[in-house]
């Protein structure tokens, strides 16, 4: 095979040359001009080039409805909210599953205020590292103490490396913020007054493979 930007072959058919510009392009039609076990090597290669760091599938829950739970202070739920998890099956170990959240959180009291943790299956992920008695959360914010008709709205990311080809549930759970037991909430505020001024919001789970 000739060496360069290209060039017709002995058989008068046009090769792209090894230090070609568009080298994928040169690897891809160049197939079926070496053995097998070449060309399935250079096929690998062009595929890997071609998937790599791409969008492969994506995977999103919308939860409409309100949800409530009692914890004790302090306290991170080892249940998922209903209703807001998806479920993704990698199709390769290699790949990343980027998980986006946003969701709208109140507690009943410290109002518009609060915060969640990121579980895959039943796992706790996406965890800071924290010193003394600080929660180890994913996300947390609002309005502390403000009014009862407070909600935050919490949108976080988090990269994942499962390196699974089985499906995988993901989702996320509430944190209670003040020292005693209370109501934490999503979709609603801790008055959840019935008028035209308050609404009941929608929130959002969205799972990204992205080829590794």
């Amino acid at each position: 095979m000739p060496i360069g930007p290209g060039g017709l072959d002995s058989n008068g058919i046009w090769q792209f040359g090894e230090d070609d510009s568009e080298a994928l392009a040169s690897d891809l039609l160049n197939l079926g001009m070496a053995s097998i076990s070449t060309e399935v090597g250079l096929l690998d290669a062009a595929v890997a080039a071609i998937v790599t760091g791409q969008i492969l599938q994506v995977v999103s829950t919308t939860k409409t409805d309100t949800f409530s739970e009692s914890l004790a202070g302090g306290a991170i739920s080892s249940e998922v909210v209903t209703g807001l998890t998806a479920t993704i099956t990698p199709s390769s170990t290699s790949s990343k599953i980027m998980i986006r959240v946003c969701v709208h959180v109140a507690d009943e009291a410290q109002y518009g205020f609060g915060g969640f943790v990121f579980r895959r299956g039943s796992t706790a992920i996406g965890l800071p590292n924290v010193s003394s008695n600080r929660p180890r959360l994913s996300a947390q914010g609002g309005v502390l103490v403000n009014s009862t008709e407070d909600l935050a709205l919490l949108s976080m990311d988090y990269e994942d490396s499962p390196a699974s080809i089985s499906p995988i549930t993901y989702g996320i759970s509430r944190h209670n913020a003040d020292s005693s037991i209370e109501n934490v909430y999503v979709n609603r505020s801790s008055g959840n007054q019935n008028t035209d001024r308050f609404a009941n919001p929608i929130s959002t789970i969205t799972l990204m493979e992205v080829a590794g």
